[in-house]
C-alpha cells in the first residue's frame, strides 16, 4: 500500500502577506496548502479541492468568514479554525457556537497554527472509541456507538467536538474528572491549560443536554473539575471519585 497523501488544508485570508506566511509554514510542516482570498472563492475552492480542514479568518471584504463557516456546515462537518483579531471573549465564543472547532488570534504564531492544525486532525481522525453502548438518564438516551442522543425522543443536534467532550463524560460518569485531563482527551494535550475553553464547550453542551429543564447532568467542582450526574435512581451511596492522571487514574475525593 502507497503512503496516504497529506492533508489538504484551505486557508482563506484577504491579506496575501497571512496568506503566504501560512501557506509557507504549513508545508513545511507536510500540509498540502490552497488559499483563497475572499469567501465566494473559498467556498468554490471548497467545492472542487474537498479539503481536511479549513484555516478561516473572520473579516473577509465580501462576507464574514462566520456566514462562510455557516455555509459551509449546511454541507460539511469539516474541521474549521478561525483566524480573528478581534481580542473580546464574546467574538470567540460566537464563532465556536457556531461551529468552528478551534480559533487563533492574531498576531498569531506560524507555528502555533501548525500545531492547532495538527491537534484538531488528530481529534477529527481518531476520535473517541465508544465504552458502553446505551446510557439512559433522565430523558436522554445517549446511543455512544450510533453516536447519536435522544431527548424524549427527539434528535439532539451536537458538533463533533460536543459529542466527544459528552462522550469522555459519560464513560466516565459519576466521577470527576480532572479539568486539565479533560482537555487533554478531548482536544489534545496543548491544550490542557485552557480552562477558559473548556467552560465555552461545558455551557454549549449543558445547554443542549438540558433543552429547557432545570436539571443540570453535569456537576462543576469548582478548581478540581467536572462529572456527568448518573442515573437519579442509582444508589445513593454510590461512592464519589475522581478520575484523574496518576496511574491506576481513580482517586478518592478529600473532605
Amino acid at each position: 500500500m502507497g503512503t496516504p497523501p497529506a492533508a489538504l488544508i484551505l486557508v482563506v485570508d484577504d491579506d496575501r502577506a497571512i496568506l503566504n506566511l501560512v501557506r509557507i509554514e504549513l508545508a513545511d510542516q507536510e500540509f498540502r496548502v490552497v488559499t483563497a482570498e475572499s469567501g465566494e472563492q473559498a467556498l468554490l475552492v471548497f467545492e472542487e479541492q474537498h479539503p481536511d480542514l479549513v484555516v478561516l479568518d473572520v473579516g473577509l471584504p465580501d462576507m464574514s468568514g462566520l456566514e462562510v463557516m455557516h455555509r459551509l456546515r449546511l454541507q460539511s462537518t469539516v474541521p474549521v479554525i478561525l483566524l480573528t483579531g478581534r481580542a473580546a471573549d464574546a467574538d470567540k465564543v460566537r464563532g465556536l457556537q457556531q461551529g468552528a472547532d478551534d480559533y487563533v488570534a492574531k498576531p498569531f504564531s506560524p507555528e502555533e497554527l501548525g500545531a492547532r492544525v495538527r491537534a484538531v486532525l488528530r481529534r477529527e481522525r481518531h476520535g473517541l472509541v465508544p465504552a458502553e453502548p446505551v446510557v439512559k438518564v433522565r430523558g436522554l438516551l445517549i446511543d455512544l456507538e450510533r453516536r447519536v442522543v435522544l431527548h424524549d425522543g427527539e434528535i439532539v443536534a451536537l458538533t463533533r467536538t460536543e459529542w466527544n467532550l459528552l462522550h469522555h463524560l459519560v464513560s466516565n460518569s459519576g466521577k470527576v474528572i480532572v479539568s486539565s485531563q479533560i482537555l487533554s482527551k478531548v482536544w489534545g494535550p496543548e491544550y490542557r491549560d485552557d480552562l477558559q475553553y473548556l467552560r465555552v464547550w461545558m455551557s454549549r453542551l449543558r445547554a443542549k443536554l438540558q433543552r429547557g429543564r432545570a436539571t443540570n447532568l453535569v456537576r462543576t467542582f469548582h478548581g478540581v473539575g467536572y462529572m456527568f450526574e448518573p442515573d437519579a435512581e442509582a444508589e445513593p451511596e454510590l461512592a464519589l471519585e475522581i478520575a484523574g492522571e496518576r496511574e491506576g487514574g481513580i482517586l478518592p475525593v478529600p473532605a
